[in-house]
């Protein structure tokens, strides 16, 4: 039976990837801040789901966890945060710290855990955000974590490769959880937690390099990022104006 470990299991894509794969026959260990949380999120009965709890910004913790957990055919590092900055005068770095600590050193902290236990011809894949591909109102903490995570992980499918261990970075646009049902602007292209979980699964069976989704919006977002930058800025400050 193969295994992955899946962490963020308590919601979202998380939660979703963990129902799939059960149904594909895999021994999922789904990983979450609070077993409340996760008992109540996933099946906890279920005879292939083994359930792991850790606060992932706090680094001891983390890796006496992960470290207990052997032969990984797949790992999906999922869980993260987002929070928006209203507006950046005062900068609020308390904001920036949370957000960079939870979705980067956390990460880190992960894969300190858990990359020595992932089976040589095995998987990794992080998942990072469609916000990376342009500058975006409100997003200096969340997209700057998001931005990180992309060069870690497409560093990591260069130097995880002569080690048999592929990489795949995943890129999502906007989809339904309870994280973005907390956004109070428009959301061109939302689509289901189930539906990007098809996506994610779809590419990492092909273990693309990078798995962005949905296409037509992905598609948009990368013809907007070839605008010059001085082009772009003045539409993103129009668009700020025209919602006030």
């Amino acid at each position: 039976m193969k295994r992955i470990l899946i962490t963020g299991a308590s919601s979202g894509i998380g939660k979703h990837l963990t129902y799939l794969y059960l149904s594909m026959g895999w021994h999922v260990i789904a990983c979450g801040r609070l077993l409340s949380k996760l008992q109540a999120a996933v099946p906890s009965a279920h005879p292939a789901l083994t359930l792991c709890t850790f606060d992932i910004n706090q680094r001891t913790e983390v890796i006496t966890k992960l470290k207990q957990i052997e032969a990984l055919d797949l790992v999906i590092l999922n869980a993260g945060t987002c929070e928006y900055m209203d507006d950046p005068l005062p900068f609020d770095s308390e904001l920036f710290k949370r957000v960079i600590e939870t979705n980067v050193i956390g990460t880190g902290y992960c894969l300190e855990g858990v990359l020595g236990n992932v089976k040589q011809g095995g998987q990794l894949a992080i998942v990072s955000s469609s916000v990376t591909l342009l500058p975006l109102t409100r997003s200096e903490a969340y997209g700057a974590s998001k931005a990180a995570l992309d060069y870690l992980t497409r560093t990591l499918a260069i130097d995880l490769s002569p080690k048999n261990i592929a990489v795949s970075l995943i890129r999502p646009g906007f989809v339904d959880t309870a994280l973005t049902q907390k956004n109070t602007f428009s959301m061109p292209g939302l689509i289901s937690a189930e539906k990007a979980c098809r996506y994610i699964m779809h590419g990492l069976e092909e273990q693309k390099l990078e798995i962005s989704f949905p296409r037509k919006f992905f598609f948009t977002m990368k013809i907007l990022a070839l605008l010059p930058n001085t082009l772009w800025r003045r539409l993103a400050i129009k668009m700020i104006r025209g919602a006030e």
